[in-house]
């Protein structure tokens, strides 16, 4: 069976541009923690801000939880399989990042977990920007 191959490329740029809006939703949250904890300043972020925070980053995590669900569904050019594979795997790691991150702040925030979710976080998004890139020139060189 063949892949739409326009479907496939279709598909990718929705769940990463959705994926970007929902991190530029959860963001000011994530800024407003960071801030407090270089700072030094936790002790100011109230239980109320820390529970909206908490929320916002559920809700954020759910909806990455459902595009991962989304791509690894897909069914991927065979020129691209092994980058699609990467991305899948990268996606994972990232929504486990967010998840270590939501746990950081449940009862007492705990600033080393909080820093290492980042850098996990960070470290899934270079991979996946990486597995776009090298993808997007494979899929447009015919």
């Amino acid at each position: 069976m063949r892949v739409d191959l326009g479907y496939y490329i279709q598909m990718i740029n929705q769940i990463i541009q959705d994926t970007e809006a929902v991190g530029e939703k959860m963001n000011p949250k994530f800024e407003e923690v960071k801030k407090a904890i270089e700072a030094n300043q936790l002790a100011a972020l109230s239980s109320e801000q820390l529970a909206e925070i908490l929320a916002t980053f559920n809700e954020g995590t759910q909806t990455y939880k459902a595009y991962l669900a989304k791509l690894q569904g897909l069914k991927a050019p065979a020129r691209v399989i092994g980058l699609h594979k990467k991305l899948v795997a990268a996606y994972q790691k990232y929504v486990q990042g967010c998840l270590d991150m939501i746990a950081s702040l449940e009862g007492e925030v705990d600033v080393e977990a909080f820093n290492q979710a980042e850098q996990y976080q960070d470290d899934a998004t270079d991979t996946i920007a990486f597995a776009i890139q090298r993808m997007t020139m494979l899929l447009m060189k015919r």
